[in-house]
């Protein structure tokens, strides 16, 4: 029983609650949408962009630090890090 628990731990995205993301390139409101579009598209719940801080906050679903990064990258811009609460 215990391997089986191990197993399904391992093989969830490695964090789930709010993540935050510290973006490079990000600089108007256009940015902000084109991003918020992206992680929405990807089933994102809620994405709130402060571009003054150059962050992006997602809640709402678990997501690897690949799949974040592909999709700001796709979105023209790269990410500077990747924090989880």
């Amino acid at each position: 029983m215990k391997l089986l628990f191990l197993a399904i731990l391992f093989s969830l995205p490695a964090f789930a609650g709010e993540t935050t993301i510290h973006v490079k390139g990000m600089v108007c409101s256009m940015c902000a949408q084109g991003i918020t579009k992206k992680f929405k598209a990807a089933g994102v719940d809620e994405v709130h962009v402060n571009l003054d801080e150059k962050v992006v906050h997602l809640k709402g679903k678990d997501m690897t630090d690949e799949e974040i990064t592909k999709l700001i990258t796709e979105a023209g811009y790269n990410v500077a890090e990747i924090t989880r609460k």
